[in-house]
């Protein structure tokens, strides 16, 4: 004289094991964040000046030239690569051809010969760039 008792289904939903993903890939993205926001490293001249307003959706290309001489550039937030003297020119007008209104920053090592500089500029001068910044960091008081 058994009864068959039919199961109720659980209402309950376990959230421990979503509770430890979330967790496993906080600690993730907590370590793989800072590796992708490192650039070139060079040693800015100190010089006081006033900060570039910087509009949010047009992010400035950087031409950035390390100690050593080597270029890099920089567009759209996106890692530096590095890139040859003579392709700057071609990167450059791409990228105004879609954007014409982004500005365009040269990131120079402090000990870098004026030569380096002013290769960059003649560049960009012929890619139809009609004002470039040149970046510094404020001087330590």
């Amino acid at each position: 004289m058994r009864k068959s008792r039919r199961r109720k289904p659980m209402a309950e939903i376990n959230v421990v094991p979503y509770i430890d993903v979330t967790l496993v890939l906080l600690i993730i993205f907590m370590i793989t964040t800072p590796m992708l926001q490192t650039g070139v490293q060079v040693e800015l001249p100190q010089e006081a000046s006033a900060p570039i307003e910087q509009k949010e959706d047009t992010p400035p290309i950087i031409v950035s030239i390390n100690a050593q001489g080597q270029y890099y550039l920089k567009v759209d937030n996106q890692t530096d690569e590095p890139i040859q003297p003579e392709a700057i020119n071609a990167r450059v007008v791409a990228v105004l051809a879609n954007k014409p209104a982004t500005p365009v920053l040269i990131n120079a090592d402090n000990n870098v010969d004026y030569g380096f500089v002013v290769t960059v500029m003649a560049a960009l001068k012929n890619a139809g760039v009609l004002s470039v910044g040149l970046m510094t960091k404020p001087e330590d008081k």
